[in-house]
């Protein structure tokens, strides 16, 4: 596979999670516990292949940052990159507590957590989309017209 093979690849698992983690959402606001959990899993084996391919196209490749020219919207690229590895690093823990929680069935303090870890989660999905799209559409399109 190539680079941007991997980055497309990655961005439509992010995108994924995402979807799957805002039908989550919705099913246990409409009390569909089971569609929830099989939603939920879903997310975490879809977030788990990001991982993991994220992980092979990162040793594998070179990263794209370094030969974009700074720029305002560099700036606001670093501005959604930097929060977006930090809670992508941080968010680990808490997905695996709320699992837990839930294996658990501790349903107060799987609540406790999941509400703060969901919209992390989902932060961190979304952004994985945007980052995608100023890295392999926004930024060669504007160096090749000069941009």
């Amino acid at each position: 596979m190539t680079q941007e093979q991997f980055a497309f690849l990655n961005a439509s698992l992010n995108g994924t999670s995402a979807l799957l983690l805002m039908a989550a959402y919705v099913a246990i606001k409409r009390n569909r516990v089971y569609l929830h959990g099989w939603l939920m899993g879903s997310a975490v084996v879809t977030s788990a292949v990001f991982l993991g391919c994220y992980l092979v196209a990162h040793y594998l490749f070179k990263e794209r940052t370094t030969g974009i020219p700074m720029q305002p919207l560099k700036v606001v690229y670093f501005v959604i990159l930097i929060p977006h590895v930090i809670f992508a690093i941080g968010m680990l823990p808490f997905i695996f507590v709320t699992l837990w929680r839930a294996y658990q069935r501790d349903w107060v303090r799987h609540r406790r957590i999941a509400r703060p870890t969901f919209w992390i989660w989902l932060y961190v999905s979304v952004t994985g989309v945007i980052i995608y799209w100023m890295l392999y559409h926004l930024f060669p399109t504007m160096q090749s017209t000069g941009g």
